[in-house]
Parts: structure tokens; sequence; C-alpha cells
């Protein structure tokens, strides 16, 4: 008798005197130990091959991936990143996926990009509401020939990163600048509570300091040899560089005007900003974050409730 018919003839009999004795009686009688016992009466399928991948419960199916990849890819949403189809389509209701299996489900369709870690830089000034404290910086942009630059000076809010004003001119002057904050200012209707900028002429100009000081505007600048004490501002001037269709060259300071306008626009009202949980700077700015919050937070609920898995 070979060791396999031995085993099954033994847990064969255990079975018989467990309607006497119970099974752990029975095992000790015959000398076998329960765990084989159980093994003898339920047998694992033997697969031939590898075995076969465990499915999670919540996982997508090629049907849920396809509609991912065609979500992503599409005319509207090829260009941006995926926290910011994320943030739209959660803010319109549809709920695909977190934004990790949706950057998963590119990597597995080959359609993942650079994933390469970004610096960080400590503020220098914080706020914690909006118009507290206003960051502004100057970014030129080549004209139409070399040696032909244009100026953007652009003044955010630092709570909210809303485009509170700008100007493109054709050079760096303080007295630009001053005018720049006092329209912002009388727009706004009031002034922030503080001003922060680096140390470039412009920003540390004599006609910017008596316009902050008639304003009861406290100004900060950046540390001596510390460029990046004003990562707000290079922030936007990067997203703004970064759009598709900044142009190589402007062919005049009208089109560099018009592009600015444009941008400006898309930035304060549509773009999703990743510093104020994916919502867009003007949102923010006015109060109405809190009302698309609730609202994305119900659509999660409602994913929730169809998938607690």
């Amino acid at each position: 008798m070979t060791r396999a018919e031995q085993v099954a003839w033994q847990s064969a009999t255990v079975v018989h005197l467990t309607r006497l004795i119970g099974v752990v009686w029975a095992c000790l009688l015959v000398g076998l130990s329960r765990a084989t016992h159980h093994r003898v009466l339920n047998p694992q399928p033997r697969f031939i091959g590898p075995l076969p991948k465990p499915q999670h419960p919540a996982e997508l199916d090629e049907t849920e991936r396809a509609a991912i990849i065609t979500l992503l890819t599409s005319e509207e949403y090829a260009e941006m990143s995926v926290h910011q189809v994320w943030a739209r389509e959660l803010d319109e209701g549809r709920y695909w996926g977190s934004p990790r299996t949706m950057y998963r489900v590119l990597a597995d369709a080959k359609l993942g990009g650079e994933r390469r870690r970004q610096a960080t830089h400590p503020p220098r000034v914080i706020a914690h509401a909006p118009m507290v404290a206003w960051s502004w910086d100057i970014r030129g942009g080549e004209g139409p020939a070399k040696g032909i630059w244009y100026h953007a000076y652009v003044v955010i809010d630092i709570f909210s990163r809303y485009v509170a004003g700008w100007r493109i001119e054709a050079i760096e002057d303080g007295d630009l600048a001053a005018e720049l904050v006092a329209d912002i200012v009388e727009e706004q209707g009031r002034p922030p509570a503080y001003l922060h900028a680096d140390g470039g002429a412009a920003m540390t100009s004599k006609p910017l300091a008596s316009l902050l000081v008639d304003l009861d505007v406290r100004k900060s600048h950046n540390r001596p040899r510390t460029s990046n004490d004003n990562p707000f501002s290079e922030s936007q001037f990067k997203t703004m560089k970064y759009q598709p269709d900044y142009p190589e060259r402007f062919a005049s300071i009208g089109e560099a005007r018009a592009w600015m306008n444009e941008f400006t626009n898309w930035y304060n009202h549509e773009h999703r900003h990743s510093g104020i949980g994916l919502h867009t700077p003007a949102s923010v700015h006015y109060g109405t974050a809190v009302e698309i919050r609730d609202g994305r937070q119900r659509t999660l609920d409602a994913a929730y409730r169809a998938h607690p898995e």
C-alpha cells in the first residue's frame, strides 16, 4: 500500500469514527493529523501551468479601463495632467477612479509621462485668507527680433493664487509697477497687508515704496542670494511658460497682451491649481470653493455606495 492509499484509508476510517467519538479522537486513534484529514476531504484543484492572478473586487474591467484611456486622450484633456482631469470631471459629477488608478491605467497602456521629483520651495510669506498678502514679479518674453523683450508684470494673491492684475510693457520700471499696484487696489477696493517680491530694481524702486507707505502695506523681499523665496510667482510663471501655445517669440506687444489676457482668464477661472486643493483660483478667491468641495464629496460618496469594495 502506497503512502497516498494509506492516507486515504485512514481518512475514510476517521469519517466513520467521527460519528461515534468525534473528529479529534478519531484522528488520534487512527494516527492521522487533522490537517491531513481536512486536505483529503477538501482537495485543492490542480492547475497545469501558472496559477491565475487573483482579482481584486474593485479592479477595473477592460471596458472601464478603455473608457479612462479614451477620456485622458480626448482632445479636451490630452494636454492636461491626470489631477487636472480628475478634478474637472469630479466638478461635473463624474467619478472614473482615483488619480492613482488613472496613472496606473496610463502606465499599463504605455502612455505614462515622466514623473520627476519636483523641488519644493519654502514660502517667505503665508496667508490664511484672500487679500492678506500678494506676491508679484516680472518675467520677460522674447519679441519679434533679438534684443526686443516684453516684460509681464503679474500680481497674484498668495492665498487663492488669483491673478489680481497684470500688464505687459517694453521696459521694467518702478513707476509702471506702482501704477499697476494702484490700479489693482482701486479695483479690489482695499490693499493687502503684505506685498512680497524679489530684490529687482522695479521691486525696490522709490515710486513703489512710496505708494506702499501711503497704502499702509508692508513689503517684503527675497533673502539675499536666495532665488526660491518667491515660490508663488515662480510657480505661476512656470505654468504660463509651459502652456502648449506659449510662443517662442511674440510678433508685437499687442499680441503679447492678447495672449496674456487669454491665459489669465484661463488660469483664474479654469485651471485647477494643485496648491489649493485642485480648485480654480477664482473659486477660492471669491469663496465658492466650499460649495464645489461639497459637490465633489457627494460624487465620491455616490461612487463609494455603488462600489463599496
